[in-house]
Protein backbone atom coordinates (compact mmCIF):
# COMPACT_ATOMS: atom_id res chain seq x y z
CA UNK A 1 0.00 0.00 0.00
CA UNK A 2 1.52 3.55 -1.06
CA UNK A 3 0.89 6.63 0.09
CA UNK A 4 -0.36 8.03 3.16
CA UNK A 5 -2.89 6.19 5.69
CA UNK A 6 -6.65 7.58 5.27
CA UNK A 7 -7.44 9.80 8.48
CA UNK A 8 -9.94 8.49 10.65
CA UNK A 9 -13.39 10.48 11.62
CA UNK A 10 -11.91 11.05 14.89
CA UNK A 11 -8.71 12.37 13.55
CA UNK A 12 -10.10 14.94 11.03
CA UNK A 13 -12.82 16.16 13.85
CA UNK A 14 -9.66 16.56 15.95
CA UNK A 15 -8.12 18.63 12.96
CA UNK A 16 -10.66 20.80 12.40
CA UNK A 17 -11.54 21.42 15.61
CA UNK A 18 -8.69 21.13 17.88
CA UNK A 19 -8.12 19.52 20.98
CA UNK A 20 -8.67 21.19 24.38
CA UNK A 21 -7.70 20.65 27.55
CA UNK A 22 -7.27 22.87 31.00
CA UNK A 23 -3.75 23.48 29.75
CA UNK A 24 -4.52 24.63 26.74
CA UNK A 25 -7.89 26.36 27.26
CA UNK A 26 -7.80 30.45 28.42
CA UNK A 27 -8.06 30.98 31.67
CA UNK A 28 -8.88 33.49 33.68
CA UNK A 29 -9.04 34.30 37.54
CA UNK A 30 -12.86 35.45 38.96
CA UNK A 31 -13.31 35.93 42.75
CA UNK A 32 -10.37 36.60 44.78
CA UNK A 33 -9.16 33.51 44.04
CA UNK A 34 -11.14 30.94 41.73
CA UNK A 35 -9.87 30.01 38.73
CA UNK A 36 -11.79 29.19 35.20
CA UNK A 37 -10.77 27.64 32.08
CA UNK A 38 -13.05 27.72 28.90
CA UNK A 39 -12.99 24.68 27.27
CA UNK A 40 -15.76 25.88 24.79
CA UNK A 41 -16.54 29.39 24.45
CA UNK A 42 -19.52 30.37 21.98
CA UNK A 43 -22.26 32.32 22.22
CA UNK A 44 -24.97 29.45 21.93
CA UNK A 45 -22.76 27.29 24.45
CA UNK A 46 -20.62 27.93 27.01
CA UNK A 47 -18.34 24.87 28.70
CA UNK A 48 -16.32 26.14 31.85
CA UNK A 49 -13.89 24.44 33.88
CA UNK A 50 -13.78 25.88 37.63
CA UNK A 51 -11.37 25.73 40.26
CA UNK A 52 -12.75 27.29 43.57
CA UNK A 53 -10.38 27.01 46.90
CA UNK A 54 -11.43 25.87 50.20
CA UNK A 55 -14.45 28.32 51.68
CA UNK A 56 -14.93 30.30 48.51
CA UNK A 57 -18.29 31.20 46.92
CA UNK A 58 -19.45 32.86 44.08
CA UNK A 59 -21.85 36.03 44.05
CA UNK A 60 -26.16 35.03 44.62
CA UNK A 61 -27.46 35.67 40.82
CA UNK A 62 -29.63 34.40 38.18
CA UNK A 63 -29.52 34.97 34.34
CA UNK A 64 -32.14 36.09 32.05
CA UNK A 65 -31.75 33.59 29.05
CA UNK A 66 -28.83 30.92 30.16
CA UNK A 67 -29.93 27.37 31.33
CA UNK A 68 -26.76 25.96 33.40
CA UNK A 69 -25.50 22.82 34.35
CA UNK A 70 -22.64 22.41 37.04
CA UNK A 71 -21.10 19.09 37.29
CA UNK A 72 -18.60 18.04 40.17
CA UNK A 73 -15.66 16.76 38.60
CA UNK A 74 -13.69 16.51 42.44
CA UNK A 75 -14.14 17.70 45.82
CA UNK A 76 -17.70 18.93 47.00
CA UNK A 77 -19.76 22.01 46.50
CA UNK A 78 -22.57 23.29 47.60
CA UNK A 79 -25.12 24.76 45.04
CA UNK A 80 -28.06 27.12 46.57
CA UNK A 81 -30.52 27.03 43.89
CA UNK A 82 -33.41 29.23 45.34
CA UNK A 83 -33.04 29.10 49.07
CA UNK A 84 -32.49 25.59 48.92
CA UNK A 85 -28.85 24.52 49.50
CA UNK A 86 -27.73 20.65 47.37
CA UNK A 87 -24.59 19.10 48.23
CA UNK A 88 -22.57 18.08 45.12
CA UNK A 89 -20.11 15.04 45.08
CA UNK A 90 -18.19 14.22 42.46
CA UNK A 91 -19.64 12.41 39.15
CA UNK A 92 -22.93 14.83 40.60
CA UNK A 93 -24.39 17.34 38.56
CA UNK A 94 -27.62 19.99 38.70
CA UNK A 95 -29.20 22.27 36.45
CA UNK A 96 -30.00 25.53 36.81
CA UNK A 97 -33.04 27.42 34.55
CA UNK A 98 -32.98 30.79 33.35
CA UNK A 99 -34.52 33.53 35.98
CA UNK A 100 -33.76 31.33 39.14
CA UNK A 101 -31.02 32.85 41.86
CA UNK A 102 -28.51 30.22 42.51
CA UNK A 103 -24.85 30.17 44.32
CA UNK A 104 -21.85 28.28 43.68
CA UNK A 105 -20.13 27.69 47.06
CA UNK A 106 -17.18 25.44 48.68
CA UNK A 107 -17.62 25.15 51.90
CA UNK A 108 -15.39 22.14 52.71
CA UNK A 109 -11.84 22.30 53.82
CA UNK A 110 -10.29 20.91 50.03
CA UNK A 111 -10.12 23.20 46.76
CA UNK A 112 -13.45 21.76 44.44
CA UNK A 113 -13.35 21.47 40.52
CA UNK A 114 -16.54 21.06 38.55
CA UNK A 115 -17.79 21.88 34.48
CA UNK A 116 -20.27 24.89 34.16
CA UNK A 117 -22.17 24.32 30.48
CA UNK A 118 -24.43 27.52 29.80
CA UNK A 119 -26.60 27.49 26.89
CA UNK A 120 -26.83 30.21 25.51
CA UNK A 121 -23.73 31.30 27.31
CA UNK A 122 -24.15 33.27 30.65
CA UNK A 123 -21.59 36.25 28.90
CA UNK A 124 -23.57 39.46 29.62
CA UNK A 125 -26.96 37.56 31.09
CA UNK A 126 -25.96 37.35 34.88
CA UNK A 127 -28.17 39.76 37.21
CA UNK A 128 -27.12 39.77 41.14
CA UNK A 129 -29.43 38.68 43.00
CA UNK A 130 -30.46 39.77 46.51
Amino acid sequence: MNGPMPMTREERARLALGKISKESAEHYVWGERCDGWHLVKGSDLSVIHERMPAGTAEVRHYHERSRQFFFVLSGTAVLEVDGVSWELHPHEGMEVPPGVPHQMKNESGAETEFLVISQPTSRGDRVQAD
